[in-house]
């Protein structure tokens, strides 16, 4: 019998490039991303779906076609009429990547407007994954109404992942962000938290105080990323082990890393990996996908040979 993998959030129109003016429009977010790895490395009998909503428009039916062809399900995206994706752009200064965002009329944040569609939408999944980014877009009422069907799908028996994913930009204090995001942990049953993001917020003098703060509201399993330092693996039951990321044979552009590191953590799970073994597989994923331009790479790429 088939499993079923829900993730729920926000894809983008992405302007890459910029090179003499000119960019590349394709298609990425946080929670896709997740998605496309963890298409590529869970087992072939899970079903992948993606959960948000879409406008009427070209780009919304162009996004849609590009995410079925990955083999990710898209029956459970909404359809808003008069809405549209958000788009970003992203461009170079001082050496490093910058991102400008347009998400006023972003139908993905009604995604939790229609509470029947959401429910349904997630009835039946083995594994539901979200992140803070799919609460920060959503206006305070809609939160609550995601956060009561991912209790109903973990109370059917939904495993519940969860990555904190901080992009202050989009909340209206940090307390708010804070409160926000301790609140949707408490409902996970894997955190996936990243420690220089956490550290302002919280006041996390470690990763080890990051895994802590997790499991001690609930969490069974917290993997705690760190950019190319190694990431903190910590259990209810005691483990703790720091895990060495990959070295990777070059660094093209980081886009994705911690979205592709969450794909190939839960496939290795899925496949029966302790966490250890599991999270030195997502350094091997995120090690090809900072080799390469983009969030999405080619999935034959990641895939193990």
């Amino acid at each position: 019998m088939s499993k079923r993998f829900v993730s729920v959030g926000e894809a983008m129109i992405e302007m890459s490039g910029g090179d003499a003016g000119l960019y590349r429009l394709g298609y990425a977010g946080d929670t896709l991303n997740t998605a496309w790895y963890s298409r590529a490395m869970l087992p072939e009998d899970w079903q992948v779906d993606y959960v948000t909503a879409l406008g009427d428009d070209m780009y919304s039916g162009e996004m849609r076609a590009f995410i079925e062809q990955a083999g990710i399900g898209t029956d459970r995206i909404q359809t808003i009429a008069g809405r549209r994706p958000g788009l970003y752009l992203i461009h170079q200064a001082h050496g490093d990547r910058h991102f400008t965002y347009w998400r006023g009329q972003s139908a993905a944040k009604l995604l939790a407007d229609d509470a029947e569609a959401l429910g349904a939408a997630l009835a039946g999944a083995d594994t539901v994954y979200f992140s803070g980014i799919s609460m920060a877009i959503l206006a305070p009422r809609a939160r609550g109404r995601l956060m009561k069907a991912i209790v109903a799908a973990r109370e059917a028996g939904a495993q519940v992942v969860f990555d904190t994913n901080l992009r202050p930009a989009l909340w209206t204090s940090p307390k708010v962000m804070a409160s926000t995001l301790t609140a949707a942990a408490t409902l996970a049953d894997i955190v996936l938290p990243t420690h220089p993001d956490e550290a302002p917020l919280f006041g996390d003098a470690s990763p080890d105080a990051t895994a802590e703060r997790y499991l001690a509201i609930g969490a069974s399993e917290v993997v705690v990323k760190n950019g190319a330092e190694p990431a903190l693996v910590a259990t209810r039951d005691g483990l703790r082990e720091y895990v060495p990321a990959t070295r990777a044979e070059q660094v093209v552009d980081a886009t994705g890393a911690g979205d592709s590191f969450n794909g190939g953590y839960l496939g290795a799970r899925a496949r029966g990996a302790d966490p250890v073994e599991a999270a030195r597989d997502a350094h091997r994923v995120a090690g090809v996908v900072i080799g390469h331009k983009g969030a999405l790479v080619d999935m034959a790429l990641v895939r193990r040979r």
